[in-house]
Protein backbone atom coordinates (compact mmCIF):
# COMPACT_ATOMS: atom_id res chain seq x y z
CA UNK A 1 0.00 0.00 0.00
CA UNK A 2 1.25 3.49 -0.88
CA UNK A 3 -0.04 6.53 0.98
CA UNK A 4 0.81 10.08 -0.08
CA UNK A 5 -0.18 13.57 1.03
CA UNK A 6 -0.17 16.92 -0.71
CA UNK A 7 -0.28 20.15 1.30
CA UNK A 8 -2.68 22.63 -0.27
CA UNK A 9 -3.01 25.19 2.53
CA UNK A 10 -0.78 28.21 3.17
CA UNK A 11 1.91 27.42 5.71
CA UNK A 12 0.51 30.02 8.10
CA UNK A 13 -2.74 28.11 8.55
CA UNK A 14 -1.18 25.55 10.88
CA UNK A 15 -4.38 25.22 12.89
CA UNK A 16 -6.11 23.68 9.88
CA UNK A 17 -3.27 21.38 8.93
CA UNK A 18 -4.48 18.13 10.42
CA UNK A 19 -8.01 18.38 9.05
CA UNK A 20 -6.62 19.11 5.60
CA UNK A 21 -4.15 16.23 5.70
CA UNK A 22 -6.99 13.76 6.10
CA UNK A 23 -8.84 15.28 3.15
CA UNK A 24 -5.75 15.15 0.92
CA UNK A 25 -4.64 11.61 1.76
CA UNK A 26 -4.46 9.02 -1.00
CA UNK A 27 -4.31 5.24 -0.70
CA UNK A 28 -2.92 3.50 -3.77
CA UNK A 29 -2.80 -0.20 -4.69
CA UNK A 30 -1.98 -2.28 -7.72
CA UNK A 31 -4.17 -5.35 -8.16
CA UNK A 32 -2.53 -7.96 -10.37
CA UNK A 33 -5.36 -10.38 -11.16
CA UNK A 34 -3.92 -13.67 -12.29
CA UNK A 35 -3.51 -17.39 -11.72
CA UNK A 36 -2.80 -18.90 -8.31
CA UNK A 37 -2.05 -22.59 -7.74
CA UNK A 38 -3.73 -23.85 -4.58
CA UNK A 39 -4.75 -27.18 -3.04
CA UNK A 40 -7.59 -27.74 -0.57
CA UNK A 41 -9.86 -30.59 0.60
CA UNK A 42 -7.65 -33.48 -0.54
CA UNK A 43 -7.73 -32.19 -4.11
CA UNK A 44 -4.70 -31.87 -6.39
CA UNK A 45 -3.41 -28.34 -6.78
CA UNK A 46 -5.50 -26.37 -9.22
CA UNK A 47 -5.48 -22.89 -10.70
CA UNK A 48 -7.80 -20.21 -9.34
CA UNK A 49 -8.12 -16.53 -10.20
CA UNK A 50 -6.79 -14.31 -7.40
CA UNK A 51 -5.40 -10.84 -6.71
CA UNK A 52 -1.68 -10.50 -6.00
CA UNK A 53 -1.41 -14.25 -5.42
CA UNK A 54 -3.58 -14.08 -2.28
CA UNK A 55 -6.81 -15.72 -1.09
CA UNK A 56 -8.51 -13.58 0.12
CA UNK A 57 -7.03 -10.64 -1.73
CA UNK A 58 -5.29 -7.66 -0.09
CA UNK A 59 -7.13 -5.53 2.45
CA UNK A 60 -7.53 -1.87 1.52
CA UNK A 61 -7.25 0.38 4.59
CA UNK A 62 -8.20 4.05 4.39
CA UNK A 63 -9.63 6.84 6.49
CA UNK A 64 -12.90 8.63 5.94
CA UNK A 65 -12.37 11.24 3.25
CA UNK A 66 -9.37 9.53 1.65
CA UNK A 67 -9.04 8.97 -2.07
CA UNK A 68 -8.54 5.33 -3.08
CA UNK A 69 -6.71 4.52 -6.30
CA UNK A 70 -6.49 0.92 -7.50
CA UNK A 71 -4.67 -0.03 -10.69
CA UNK A 72 -6.26 -3.22 -12.01
CA UNK A 73 -3.88 -5.25 -14.16
CA UNK A 74 -5.72 -8.20 -15.69
CA UNK A 75 -3.22 -11.03 -16.06
CA UNK A 76 -5.98 -13.67 -15.90
CA UNK A 77 -7.51 -15.47 -18.90
CA UNK A 78 -10.93 -13.97 -18.12
CA UNK A 79 -12.64 -10.62 -18.48
CA UNK A 80 -12.59 -8.81 -15.13
CA UNK A 81 -14.21 -5.97 -13.19
CA UNK A 82 -14.02 -5.01 -9.51
CA UNK A 83 -16.93 -3.64 -7.45
CA UNK A 84 -16.25 -1.64 -4.29
CA UNK A 85 -19.20 -2.98 -2.36
CA UNK A 86 -20.94 -0.27 -0.34
CA UNK A 87 -18.88 2.69 -1.61
CA UNK A 88 -21.28 5.44 -2.68
CA UNK A 89 -19.17 6.48 -5.70
CA UNK A 90 -20.56 10.03 -5.57
CA UNK A 91 -18.95 11.81 -8.47
CA UNK A 92 -17.21 8.62 -9.60
CA UNK A 93 -19.95 6.39 -11.06
CA UNK A 94 -17.52 4.98 -13.65
CA UNK A 95 -15.62 3.28 -10.81
CA UNK A 96 -18.53 1.23 -9.42
CA UNK A 97 -17.56 -1.89 -11.33
CA UNK A 98 -20.52 -4.13 -12.30
CA UNK A 99 -19.85 -5.47 -15.78
CA UNK A 100 -22.05 -3.94 -18.51
CA UNK A 101 -23.84 -1.69 -16.00
CA UNK A 102 -21.16 0.94 -15.33
CA UNK A 103 -18.33 -0.36 -17.50
CA UNK A 104 -17.29 -2.88 -20.10
CA UNK A 105 -15.01 -5.57 -18.66
CA UNK A 106 -11.24 -5.24 -18.48
CA UNK A 107 -10.02 -7.75 -21.05
CA UNK A 108 -7.12 -10.16 -20.48
CA UNK A 109 -3.87 -8.25 -20.76
CA UNK A 110 -5.56 -4.85 -20.26
CA UNK A 111 -5.59 -2.40 -17.34
CA UNK A 112 -8.00 0.05 -15.74
CA UNK A 113 -7.55 2.44 -12.81
CA UNK A 114 -10.38 2.79 -10.31
CA UNK A 115 -10.47 6.12 -8.43
CA UNK A 116 -13.03 6.98 -5.75
CA UNK A 117 -13.42 8.83 -2.46
CA UNK A 118 -14.36 7.32 0.89
CA UNK A 119 -16.40 10.38 1.86
CA UNK A 120 -18.87 10.22 4.77
CA UNK A 121 -18.28 6.50 5.27
CA UNK A 122 -16.71 4.66 8.20
CA UNK A 123 -16.64 0.97 9.00
CA UNK A 124 -16.24 -2.30 7.15
CA UNK A 125 -16.92 -2.76 3.45
CA UNK A 126 -15.33 -5.06 0.90
CA UNK A 127 -14.44 -5.43 -2.76
CA UNK A 128 -15.04 -8.27 -5.20
CA UNK A 129 -15.15 -9.25 -8.85
CA UNK A 130 -18.48 -8.37 -10.45
CA UNK A 131 -18.48 -10.67 -13.45
CA UNK A 132 -19.24 -14.38 -13.84
CA UNK A 133 -18.71 -16.29 -10.54
CA UNK A 134 -15.17 -15.00 -10.19
CA UNK A 135 -15.85 -13.26 -6.90
CA UNK A 136 -15.63 -16.76 -5.37
CA UNK A 137 -11.87 -16.14 -5.19
CA UNK A 138 -11.46 -12.47 -6.19
CA UNK A 139 -12.44 -10.57 -3.04
CA UNK A 140 -11.03 -8.75 -0.04
CA UNK A 141 -11.79 -6.33 2.79
CA UNK A 142 -12.12 -2.55 2.54
CA UNK A 143 -11.68 -0.94 5.98
CA UNK A 144 -12.61 2.73 6.45
CA UNK A 145 -11.50 4.26 9.76
CA UNK A 146 -12.51 7.61 11.28
CA UNK A 147 -10.15 10.47 10.55
CA UNK A 148 -9.23 10.57 14.23
CA UNK A 149 -8.22 6.90 14.28
CA UNK A 150 -9.54 4.21 16.63
CA UNK A 151 -9.95 6.78 19.38
CA UNK A 152 -12.74 8.41 17.35
CA UNK A 153 -14.97 5.33 17.30
CA UNK A 154 -18.37 5.96 18.95
CA UNK A 155 -17.67 2.96 21.20
CA UNK A 156 -14.79 2.04 23.57
CA UNK A 157 -11.47 1.82 21.76
CA UNK A 158 -10.63 -1.87 21.21
CA UNK A 159 -7.22 -3.32 21.99
CA UNK A 160 -7.06 -4.88 18.54
CA UNK A 161 -8.95 -5.50 15.31
CA UNK A 162 -9.39 -8.62 13.18
CA UNK A 163 -10.93 -9.03 9.75
CA UNK A 164 -13.03 -12.18 9.35
CA UNK A 165 -13.89 -12.95 5.72
CA UNK A 166 -16.43 -15.75 5.31
CA UNK A 167 -16.37 -17.45 1.92
CA UNK A 168 -17.04 -20.58 -0.11
CA UNK A 169 -14.74 -23.02 -1.85
CA UNK A 170 -15.34 -25.06 -5.02
CA UNK A 171 -13.12 -27.92 -6.14
CA UNK A 172 -14.16 -27.14 -9.72
CA UNK A 173 -13.35 -24.09 -11.82
CA UNK A 174 -16.09 -21.57 -11.00
CA UNK A 175 -15.86 -19.83 -14.38
CA UNK A 176 -16.52 -23.16 -16.11
CA UNK A 177 -19.41 -23.85 -13.71
CA UNK A 178 -20.92 -20.50 -14.59
CA UNK A 179 -20.58 -21.12 -18.33
CA UNK A 180 -22.25 -24.52 -18.04
CA UNK A 181 -25.03 -23.12 -15.87
CA UNK A 182 -25.81 -20.56 -18.57
CA UNK A 183 -25.71 -23.08 -21.41
CA UNK A 184 -28.03 -25.52 -19.64
CA UNK A 185 -30.30 -22.99 -17.93
CA UNK A 186 -29.70 -24.57 -14.52
CA UNK A 187 -28.12 -22.88 -11.49
CA UNK A 188 -24.52 -23.92 -10.72
CA UNK A 189 -24.05 -26.52 -8.02
CA UNK A 190 -23.34 -25.48 -4.46
CA UNK A 191 -19.94 -25.01 -2.85
CA UNK A 192 -17.84 -27.90 -1.54
CA UNK A 193 -16.84 -26.09 1.65
CA UNK A 194 -17.02 -22.84 3.57
CA UNK A 195 -14.00 -20.81 4.57
CA UNK A 196 -12.77 -18.25 7.10
CA UNK A 197 -10.07 -16.01 5.65
CA UNK A 198 -9.65 -18.45 2.78
CA UNK A 199 -9.18 -21.55 4.97
CA UNK A 200 -11.79 -24.23 5.60
CA UNK A 201 -10.70 -25.32 9.09
CA UNK A 202 -10.51 -28.57 11.00
CA UNK A 203 -13.72 -30.39 10.03
CA UNK A 204 -13.20 -31.16 6.35
CA UNK A 205 -11.35 -34.03 4.73
CA UNK A 206 -7.57 -33.71 4.82
CA UNK A 207 -7.69 -30.74 7.17
CA UNK A 208 -4.31 -29.76 8.53
CA UNK A 209 -2.68 -26.89 10.36
CA UNK A 210 -2.22 -24.99 7.11
CA UNK A 211 -5.98 -25.03 6.42
CA UNK A 212 -7.07 -23.45 9.72
CA UNK A 213 -6.79 -19.71 10.38
CA UNK A 214 -5.68 -18.60 13.86
CA UNK A 215 -6.47 -15.43 15.79
CA UNK A 216 -4.23 -14.51 18.71
CA UNK A 217 -5.83 -12.74 21.70
CA UNK A 218 -4.93 -11.73 25.25
CA UNK A 219 -7.28 -12.35 28.14
CA UNK A 220 -9.62 -9.50 29.11
CA UNK A 221 -8.74 -7.45 26.03
CA UNK A 222 -11.44 -6.29 23.58
CA UNK A 223 -11.26 -6.98 19.85
CA UNK A 224 -13.20 -5.44 17.00
CA UNK A 225 -14.17 -8.21 14.59
CA UNK A 226 -14.89 -7.00 11.05
CA UNK A 227 -17.11 -9.82 9.76
CA UNK A 228 -17.76 -9.98 6.00
CA UNK A 229 -19.88 -12.54 4.16
CA UNK A 230 -18.12 -12.94 0.80
CA UNK A 231 -19.87 -16.24 0.01
CA UNK A 232 -21.57 -16.49 -3.37
CA UNK A 233 -24.81 -18.08 -2.19
CA UNK A 234 -24.83 -18.84 1.54
CA UNK A 235 -26.04 -16.78 4.51
CA UNK A 236 -24.00 -17.61 7.60
CA UNK A 237 -24.39 -18.02 11.34
CA UNK A 238 -21.19 -16.91 13.12
CA UNK A 239 -20.21 -17.89 16.66
CA UNK A 240 -17.16 -18.21 18.93
CA UNK A 241 -17.28 -20.82 21.69
CA UNK A 242 -17.72 -19.30 25.20
CA UNK A 243 -17.78 -15.75 23.82
CA UNK A 244 -20.44 -13.18 23.01
CA UNK A 245 -20.49 -10.01 20.92
CA UNK A 246 -21.61 -6.41 20.99
CA UNK A 247 -22.60 -5.39 17.47
CA UNK A 248 -21.57 -1.78 16.80
CA UNK A 249 -21.84 -1.53 13.02
CA UNK A 250 -23.34 -3.06 9.90
CA UNK A 251 -22.56 -2.29 6.24
CA UNK A 252 -20.28 0.60 7.33
CA UNK A 253 -22.99 2.32 9.38
CA UNK A 254 -22.84 2.50 13.17
CA UNK A 255 -25.52 0.68 15.15
CA UNK A 256 -26.87 1.02 18.64
CA UNK A 257 -24.83 -1.53 20.66
CA UNK A 258 -26.58 -4.90 20.38
CA UNK A 259 -25.67 -7.85 22.60
CA UNK A 260 -25.75 -11.32 21.07
CA UNK A 261 -23.97 -14.67 21.09
CA UNK A 262 -24.59 -15.23 17.36
CA UNK A 263 -24.05 -12.96 14.36
CA UNK A 264 -26.01 -13.50 11.14
CA UNK A 265 -24.61 -12.20 7.84
CA UNK A 266 -26.12 -12.68 4.41
CA UNK A 267 -23.90 -12.59 1.31
CA UNK A 268 -22.80 -9.00 0.74
CA UNK A 269 -23.38 -7.88 4.33
CA UNK A 270 -20.80 -6.86 6.92
CA UNK A 271 -21.02 -6.67 10.70
CA UNK A 272 -18.66 -4.93 13.13
CA UNK A 273 -18.76 -6.62 16.54
CA UNK A 274 -16.76 -6.16 19.73
CA UNK A 275 -15.65 -9.37 21.43
CA UNK A 276 -14.14 -9.40 24.91
CA UNK A 277 -11.59 -12.17 25.39
CA UNK A 278 -13.10 -12.93 28.77
CA UNK A 279 -13.04 -16.74 28.76
CA UNK A 280 -10.48 -18.89 30.51
CA UNK A 281 -7.07 -19.01 28.85
CA UNK A 282 -7.38 -21.67 26.18
CA UNK A 283 -8.29 -22.31 22.56
CA UNK A 284 -11.78 -21.78 21.10
CA UNK A 285 -13.31 -22.46 17.73
CA UNK A 286 -14.73 -19.64 15.67
CA UNK A 287 -17.47 -21.28 13.56
CA UNK A 288 -19.34 -20.23 10.40
CA UNK A 289 -22.26 -22.47 9.49
CA UNK A 290 -24.90 -22.05 6.74
CA UNK A 291 -28.39 -20.70 7.11
CA UNK A 292 -30.66 -22.44 4.58
CA UNK A 293 -33.72 -20.23 4.24
CA UNK A 294 -35.42 -22.06 1.36
CA UNK A 295 -38.97 -23.39 1.85
CA UNK A 296 -39.42 -26.04 0.56
CA UNK A 297 -35.82 -27.15 0.91
CA UNK A 298 -33.69 -26.10 -2.01
CA UNK A 299 -30.91 -28.01 -3.81
CA UNK A 300 -28.53 -29.98 -1.57
CA UNK A 301 -25.87 -27.77 -0.03
CA UNK A 302 -22.91 -28.39 2.25
CA UNK A 303 -24.26 -28.87 5.78
CA UNK A 304 -20.77 -28.30 7.16
CA UNK A 305 -18.94 -25.77 9.29
CA UNK A 306 -15.92 -23.63 8.58
CA UNK A 307 -13.71 -23.06 11.61
CA UNK A 308 -10.86 -20.88 12.75
CA UNK A 309 -9.17 -20.93 16.16
CA UNK A 310 -9.10 -18.15 18.76
CA UNK A 311 -5.93 -18.74 20.76
CA UNK A 312 -5.31 -16.99 24.08
CA UNK A 313 -1.78 -15.97 24.92
CA UNK A 314 -0.38 -18.62 27.25
CA UNK A 315 -2.66 -21.42 26.06
CA UNK A 316 -1.17 -24.85 25.37
CA UNK A 317 -0.67 -25.36 21.63
CA UNK A 318 -1.93 -28.94 21.86
CA UNK A 319 -5.08 -28.13 23.84
CA UNK A 320 -8.18 -29.15 21.83
CA UNK A 321 -10.34 -26.10 20.99
CA UNK A 322 -13.90 -25.91 22.25
CA UNK A 323 -16.59 -25.90 19.55
CA UNK A 324 -19.65 -23.62 19.95
CA UNK A 325 -23.18 -24.91 19.64
CA UNK A 326 -24.57 -23.81 16.29
CA UNK A 327 -28.11 -22.94 15.19
CA UNK A 328 -29.96 -25.45 13.07
CA UNK A 329 -29.42 -24.90 9.35
CA UNK A 330 -33.01 -23.71 8.87
CA UNK A 331 -33.26 -21.59 12.05
CA UNK A 332 -35.18 -18.67 10.55
CA UNK A 333 -36.25 -17.44 14.00
CA UNK A 334 -32.63 -16.80 15.03
CA UNK A 335 -31.79 -15.21 11.69
CA UNK A 336 -34.81 -12.90 11.76
CA UNK A 337 -34.29 -11.93 15.40
CA UNK A 338 -30.75 -10.76 14.66
CA UNK A 339 -31.40 -9.12 11.29
CA UNK A 340 -34.53 -7.24 12.42
CA UNK A 341 -33.37 -6.03 15.84
CA UNK A 342 -30.47 -3.83 14.76
CA UNK A 343 -31.02 -0.06 14.98
CA UNK A 344 -28.92 2.91 13.93
CA UNK A 345 -26.70 4.91 16.26
CA UNK A 346 -27.96 8.44 15.61
CA UNK A 347 -25.00 10.82 15.43
CA UNK A 348 -24.90 14.59 14.80
CA UNK A 349 -24.52 15.46 11.14
CA UNK A 350 -25.31 11.94 9.89
CA UNK A 351 -28.21 11.25 7.50
CA UNK A 352 -31.59 10.48 9.01
CA UNK A 353 -34.51 8.70 7.41
CA UNK A 354 -36.46 10.91 4.94
CA UNK A 355 -39.94 11.53 6.30
CA UNK A 356 -41.58 12.41 2.98
CA UNK A 357 -41.79 10.05 -0.01
CA UNK A 358 -41.92 10.95 -3.71
CA UNK A 359 -42.10 7.47 -5.25
CA UNK A 360 -43.53 4.30 -3.76
CA UNK A 361 -42.72 0.92 -5.29
CA UNK A 362 -43.97 -2.57 -4.48
CA UNK A 363 -41.51 -5.10 -5.89
CA UNK A 364 -41.79 -8.88 -5.81
CA UNK A 365 -38.51 -10.81 -5.68
CA UNK A 366 -38.15 -14.50 -6.32
CA UNK A 367 -37.65 -17.40 -8.67
CA UNK A 368 -39.59 -18.54 -11.70
CA UNK A 369 -39.27 -19.92 -15.21
CA UNK A 370 -38.55 -18.50 -18.63
CA UNK A 371 -37.72 -19.65 -22.15
CA UNK A 372 -34.21 -20.49 -23.29
CA UNK A 373 -32.21 -17.64 -24.74
CA UNK A 374 -30.70 -18.28 -28.20
CA UNK A 375 -27.19 -18.61 -26.77
CA UNK A 376 -28.23 -21.21 -24.17
CA UNK A 377 -27.32 -24.05 -26.48
CA UNK A 378 -27.80 -26.94 -24.05
CA UNK A 379 -30.97 -25.86 -22.29
CA UNK A 380 -33.44 -27.11 -24.88
CA UNK A 381 -32.13 -30.20 -26.64
CA UNK A 382 -35.57 -31.69 -27.31
CA UNK A 383 -36.67 -28.98 -29.74
CA UNK A 384 -39.78 -28.29 -27.70
CA UNK A 385 -40.52 -25.29 -25.53
CA UNK A 386 -39.29 -26.17 -22.06
CA UNK A 387 -39.19 -23.68 -19.18
CA UNK A 388 -35.88 -23.17 -17.42
CA UNK A 389 -35.00 -21.61 -14.10
CA UNK A 390 -35.26 -17.84 -14.02
CA UNK A 391 -35.53 -15.09 -11.42
CA UNK A 392 -37.16 -11.71 -11.48
CA UNK A 393 -38.26 -8.48 -9.85
CA UNK A 394 -41.88 -7.62 -10.63
CA UNK A 395 -41.86 -10.39 -13.23
CA UNK A 396 -39.04 -8.74 -15.18
CA UNK A 397 -36.02 -11.05 -15.46
CA UNK A 398 -32.95 -8.90 -16.02
CA UNK A 399 -30.50 -9.43 -18.90
CA UNK A 400 -27.27 -7.45 -19.22
CA UNK A 401 -26.62 -5.63 -22.50
CA UNK A 402 -23.75 -6.92 -24.62
CA UNK A 403 -22.48 -4.09 -26.80
CA UNK A 404 -22.14 -1.10 -24.48
CA UNK A 405 -22.45 -0.48 -20.75
CA UNK A 406 -25.66 1.06 -19.46
CA UNK A 407 -23.84 4.04 -17.95
CA UNK A 408 -22.17 4.80 -21.28
CA UNK A 409 -25.55 4.65 -23.02
CA UNK A 410 -27.05 6.89 -20.32
CA UNK A 411 -24.23 9.44 -20.57
CA UNK A 412 -24.46 9.54 -24.37
CA UNK A 413 -28.28 9.76 -24.25
CA UNK A 414 -28.32 6.64 -26.42
CA UNK A 415 -30.44 4.15 -24.51
CA UNK A 416 -32.23 2.79 -27.60
CA UNK A 417 -31.41 -0.88 -28.00
CA UNK A 418 -29.57 -0.98 -24.66
CA UNK A 419 -32.32 -0.59 -22.03
CA UNK A 420 -35.88 0.60 -21.61
CA UNK A 421 -37.32 2.91 -18.95
CA UNK A 422 -40.37 0.84 -18.05
CA UNK A 423 -39.45 -1.12 -14.93
CA UNK A 424 -42.85 -1.42 -13.22
CA UNK A 425 -43.64 0.11 -9.83
CA UNK A 426 -45.89 -2.87 -9.06
CA UNK A 427 -46.11 -6.50 -10.19
CA UNK A 428 -48.28 -7.08 -13.28
CA UNK A 429 -50.51 -9.51 -11.36
CA UNK A 430 -51.58 -9.27 -7.72
CA UNK A 431 -51.76 -12.71 -6.10
CA UNK A 432 -51.23 -14.48 -2.78
CA UNK A 433 -47.47 -14.09 -2.94
CA UNK A 434 -46.44 -16.52 -0.21
CA UNK A 435 -49.12 -19.22 -0.46
CA UNK A 436 -48.25 -22.71 -1.71
CA UNK A 437 -51.27 -22.65 -4.03
CA UNK A 438 -49.76 -19.74 -5.95
CA UNK A 439 -46.86 -21.84 -7.19
CA UNK A 440 -48.30 -22.46 -10.63
CA UNK A 441 -46.87 -22.39 -14.16
CA UNK A 442 -48.70 -19.23 -15.22
CA UNK A 443 -47.41 -17.13 -12.35
CA UNK A 444 -43.90 -18.59 -12.55
CA UNK A 445 -43.36 -17.59 -16.16
CA UNK A 446 -41.27 -14.41 -16.55
CA UNK A 447 -39.95 -12.74 -19.72
CA UNK A 448 -36.37 -11.50 -20.11
CA UNK A 449 -35.68 -7.77 -20.45
CA UNK A 450 -33.31 -4.92 -19.54
CA UNK A 451 -35.54 -2.45 -17.72
CA UNK A 452 -34.64 0.52 -15.53
CA UNK A 453 -36.55 2.77 -13.17
CA UNK A 454 -35.75 6.43 -13.85
CA UNK A 455 -35.60 8.77 -10.85
CA UNK A 456 -35.22 12.51 -10.57
CA UNK A 457 -32.19 13.76 -8.69
CA UNK A 458 -32.97 13.98 -4.94
CA UNK A 459 -36.17 11.94 -5.29
CA UNK A 460 -37.08 9.95 -2.18
CA UNK A 461 -37.98 6.32 -2.87
CA UNK A 462 -39.80 3.87 -0.64
CA UNK A 463 -39.71 0.26 -1.81
CA UNK A 464 -41.52 -2.76 -0.42
CA UNK A 465 -39.56 -5.90 -1.27
CA UNK A 466 -41.94 -8.87 -1.23
CA UNK A 467 -40.64 -12.43 -1.36
CA UNK A 468 -42.76 -14.95 -3.29
CA UNK A 469 -43.48 -18.69 -3.03
CA UNK A 470 -42.88 -19.24 -6.75
CA UNK A 471 -40.63 -22.36 -6.79
CA UNK A 472 -39.46 -21.58 -3.23
CA UNK A 473 -39.63 -19.00 -0.48
CA UNK A 474 -36.14 -17.77 0.30
CA UNK A 475 -34.33 -14.97 2.13
CA UNK A 476 -32.91 -12.95 -0.75
CA UNK A 477 -30.08 -10.52 0.16
CA UNK A 478 -30.94 -7.47 -1.94
CA UNK A 479 -28.02 -5.11 -2.56
CA UNK A 480 -28.31 -1.54 -3.88
CA UNK A 481 -25.26 0.04 -5.50
CA UNK A 482 -24.54 3.75 -5.00
CA UNK A 483 -26.64 4.28 -1.86
CA UNK A 484 -27.36 3.22 1.67
CA UNK A 485 -31.02 2.76 2.52
CA UNK A 486 -32.98 2.71 5.76
CA UNK A 487 -34.78 -0.53 6.67
CA UNK A 488 -38.07 0.70 8.13
CA UNK A 489 -39.71 -2.65 8.89
CA UNK A 490 -39.60 -6.38 8.12
CA UNK A 491 -42.07 -9.21 8.50
CA UNK A 492 -43.47 -12.49 7.22
CA UNK A 493 -46.32 -13.30 4.86
CA UNK A 494 -47.89 -10.87 2.41
CA UNK A 495 -47.17 -7.20 3.05
CA UNK A 496 -50.17 -5.40 4.53
CA UNK A 497 -49.71 -1.65 4.53
CA UNK A 498 -52.28 -0.94 7.23
CA UNK A 499 -50.68 -3.43 9.61
CA UNK A 500 -47.08 -2.62 8.70
CA UNK A 501 -47.04 1.19 8.81
CA UNK A 502 -47.42 1.40 12.61
CA UNK A 503 -44.27 -0.76 12.80
CA UNK A 504 -42.16 1.67 10.72
CA UNK A 505 -39.08 2.86 12.57
CA UNK A 506 -38.67 6.47 11.48
CA UNK A 507 -36.38 7.42 14.38
CA UNK A 508 -33.34 5.14 14.22
CA UNK A 509 -33.84 2.44 11.56
CA UNK A 510 -30.79 0.42 10.60
CA UNK A 511 -28.88 1.73 7.59
CA UNK A 512 -27.75 -0.87 5.07
CA UNK A 513 -26.61 -1.44 1.52
CA UNK A 514 -27.83 -5.08 1.58
CA UNK A 515 -31.03 -6.29 3.22
CA UNK A 516 -31.92 -9.96 3.71
CA UNK A 517 -35.61 -10.01 2.80
CA UNK A 518 -37.17 -12.52 5.24
CA UNK A 519 -38.02 -15.87 3.70
CA UNK A 520 -41.69 -15.83 2.74
CA UNK A 521 -41.86 -12.22 3.90
CA UNK A 522 -41.12 -8.59 3.14
CA UNK A 523 -38.92 -5.62 3.96
CA UNK A 524 -39.56 -1.89 3.52
CA UNK A 525 -36.62 0.32 2.59
CA UNK A 526 -36.33 4.05 1.92
CA UNK A 527 -33.51 6.03 0.30
CA UNK A 528 -32.69 9.43 -1.21
CA UNK A 529 -31.67 9.33 -4.88
CA UNK A 530 -28.94 11.96 -4.52
CA UNK A 531 -26.35 10.20 -6.69
CA UNK A 532 -26.68 10.55 -10.49
CA UNK A 533 -25.82 7.52 -12.57
CA UNK A 534 -26.86 3.94 -13.24
CA UNK A 535 -27.13 1.89 -10.05
CA UNK A 536 -27.58 -1.87 -9.99
CA UNK A 537 -30.00 -3.44 -7.51
CA UNK A 538 -29.80 -7.21 -7.31
CA UNK A 539 -29.87 -10.35 -5.23
CA UNK A 540 -26.43 -11.09 -3.78
CA UNK A 541 -26.86 -14.81 -4.33
CA UNK A 542 -24.78 -14.99 -7.49
CA UNK A 543 -26.83 -17.95 -8.70
CA UNK A 544 -29.93 -15.74 -8.59
CA UNK A 545 -28.20 -12.73 -10.15
CA UNK A 546 -27.25 -14.87 -13.13
CA UNK A 547 -30.89 -15.95 -13.39
CA UNK A 548 -32.07 -12.33 -13.62
CA UNK A 549 -32.96 -11.22 -10.08
CA UNK A 550 -31.92 -7.61 -10.71
CA UNK A 551 -32.89 -4.19 -12.02
CA UNK A 552 -31.21 -0.78 -12.42
CA UNK A 553 -32.05 2.69 -11.10
CA UNK A 554 -31.29 5.47 -13.57
CA UNK A 555 -30.81 8.63 -11.49
CA UNK A 556 -30.93 11.81 -13.54
CA UNK A 557 -28.44 14.66 -13.24
CA UNK A 558 -28.90 17.42 -10.70
CA UNK A 559 -28.71 21.15 -11.40
CA UNK A 560 -24.90 21.54 -11.20
CA UNK A 561 -21.78 19.95 -12.66
CA UNK A 562 -21.04 18.47 -9.23
CA UNK A 563 -24.45 16.74 -9.23
CA UNK A 564 -24.12 15.37 -12.76
CA UNK A 565 -22.41 12.32 -14.23
CA UNK A 566 -18.88 13.40 -15.19
CA UNK A 567 -17.23 12.42 -18.48
CA UNK A 568 -15.84 8.87 -18.55
CA UNK A 569 -12.16 8.39 -17.68
CA UNK A 570 -9.79 8.15 -20.62
CA UNK A 571 -8.86 4.55 -19.82
CA UNK A 572 -12.44 3.30 -19.48
CA UNK A 573 -12.53 -0.19 -21.04
CA UNK A 574 -14.41 -0.57 -24.29
CA UNK A 575 -16.46 -3.59 -25.31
Amino acid sequence: MHRSWSLVLPLGLIALLFASVAEAAAVEHTFNVGNLSISQLCQPARIITAVNGQLPGPTIEACEGDTVVVHLVNESPYNMTIHWHGIFQRGTPWADGPAMVTQCPVKPGATYTYRFNATDQEGTLWWHAHISLLRATVYGALVLRPRGGAGAYPFPKPHGEETVLLGEWWNANVHDLDDMAFLTGNPPRNADAYTINGKSGDFYNCSNANETYRFQVRRNETYLLRIINAALNTPMFFKVANHSFTVVGADAAYTTPYETDVVVVAPGQTVDALMVAGAAVGRYYMAASPYDSAIPVGPPFSMSTATAIVEYAGSAAEAPPQLPSRPEYNDTDTAFRFLSNLTALVLPGKPTVPLSVDTRMFVTVGLGNSDCLPKQLLCNTTGTRMPIFSASMNNASFVLPESVSMLQAHYANASAGVYTRDFPDRPPVIFDYTADASDNATLKYTPKSTKVKTLRYNETVEMVLQNTRLIAKESHPMHLHGFNFFVLAQGFGNYNEAAAKPQFNLVNPQERNTVAVPTGGWAVIRFLANNPGMWFMHCHFDAHLDLGLAMVFEVQDGPTAETSVPPPPLDLPQC
